[in-house]
């Protein structure tokens, strides 16, 4: 676990639950917000689904 692994974490759940991600910058002190969308990992989470493909 680092500082970033929390901040990740942050700005996800921020912009999961209806955050913007200009807003998530100003929050972080990130002078632009492509550094922010660094953080953002709603795209790296696995569904249900996904998981179920699966076969051993």
């Amino acid at each position: 676990m680092t500082c970033n692994s929390f901040r990740g974490t942050g700005i996800t759940n921020f912009l999961q639950h209806g955050g913007d991600i200009e807003t998530a910058a100003r929050i972080t002190g990130h002078a632009s917000t492509r550094t922010t969308q660094l953080y953002d990992r709603r795209n790296d989470i696995v569904n249900q689904g996904e998981i179920e493909r699966t076969r051993f």
